[in-house]
């Protein structure tokens, strides 16, 4: 074996796997902390938050498509960054329409937990009609638009390549590239400022505090003076925002697709749970530690193989350890093992 089988095997297992996994668990990150927040301030489990996160997506696309219709164009920087304040204060916007006319009627009336996750179920597939009745059907790329003219342009993704080719005049058979997208590389900023911005905002200041007292005891927040409702919509803003960025540049690395969220919910509920439900930090963990089991479970391993143990394996058949098919049973068997070992996750949040 070479130096330079062993460095394309490297940057292969980064480009195929690391970046994937960092990828996916950011969207998980994104979404896992909304829906955390939401179960520790409402007490309900909010199964069309998924939704949301399609519906930002296809705000975002709407906005873009009309921003490359009047010829704005800002590459290297994808289009879809400049739509995506719009799909954000969409998104919010829903939220609170959905919290004043559906959630806060079974507030007030004191409905149990399950009638809270009941109607979070028909939301979705309201949800779910609204986003095809209005978007479609069909699959949406956000680089392919039509201009004013009628005449169809691409936008590039605006690849990013980090090239070794200093490693080209040391080793030669030195080929692999390690490629990180525009959208990826927008990913990881969002994510990493909204999750520092969040930690900031519940450690440091008053609204912060007021919602980890309500999260803590409700009524004792209440009788200290807390403004609940206020406490309520705040957290429906933090969750339409970080579920409109997850959608969006989610869409953007890969398309826009009406049924986004199915592949999403289970991994950031398992995601939840494992870090602990209420807990938003711990659902960040979660939510990575969910996205690296889930990638390379799926990771076939026959490239690697091939570089490092050339002639000594069956390249024919896959290496990988689950079929990609049954990617879903991942994070499903997490969420049933951390459901049978440790229901309160991994930082002791509250019991489902």
């Amino acid at each position: 074996m070479e130096y330079a089988d062993l460095l394309n095997a490297g940057v292969y297992f980064i480009n195929k796997g690391l970046l994937n996994a960092f990828k996916i668990g950011s969207i998980y990150a994104l979404g896992a902390v909304g829906i955390t927040l939401v179960f520790g301030i409402l007490r309900f489990a909010h199964f069309a938050h998924g939704d949301m996160m399609t519906f930002g997506a296809l705000i975002a696309f709407a906005g873009t498509v009309i921003l490359r219709n009047l010829g704005i164009n800002t590459e290297p920087i994808p289009t879809g960054l400049l739509a995506l304040p719009l799909a954000v204060a969409a998104t919010i916007i829903l939220a609170l329409i959905i919290d004043r006319h559906v959630y806060a009627h079974f507030r007030a009336s004191k409905s149990p937990p399950v009638v809270f996750v009941m109607t979070s179920i028909g939301v979705t597939f309201i949800l779910q009609g609204i986003i095809r009745l209005v978007g479609g059907t069909g699959d949406r790329q956000f680089f392919f638009t039509a201009v004013s003219n009628g005449e169809s342009i691409r936008e590039d993704k605006g690849r990013w390549l980090v090239k070794f080719d200093w490693l080209r005049d040391h080793f030669d058979g030195f080929t692999q590239k390690l490629v990180i997208t525009m959208p990826q590389l927008w990913l990881f900023i969002f994510t990493a400022v909204a999750l520092v911005g969040l930690h900031y905002f519940l450690n440091h200041t008053r609204t912060g505090k007021a919602m980890r007292a309500v999260s803590d005891n409700e009524d004792l927040a209440r009788i200290s003076g807390i403004d609940v409702g206020r406490v309520v919509k705040v957290t429906w803003v933090i969750a339409g925002t970080l579920a409109a960025i997850a959608g969006t540049l989610l869409a953007m690395d890969t398309q826009y697709k009406p049924i986004l969220a199915f592949n999403l919910l289970l991994p950031m509920f398992a995601a939840a749970i494992m870090g602990g439900i209420g807990k938003p930090f711990g659902a960040v963990a979660g939510a990575f530690i969910v996205a690296l089991a889930e990638t390379f479970a799926v990771f076939d391993w026959r490239p690697i193989a091939g570089y490092l143990f050339a002639d000594r394996f069956d390249m024919t058949a896959s290496m990988a350890l689950v079929p990609a098919e049954y990617k879903l049973a991942v994070p499903f068997a997490i969420l049933v093992l951390v459901l049978i070992w440790r229901p309160t996750g991994i930082f002791k949040g509250q019991v489902l």
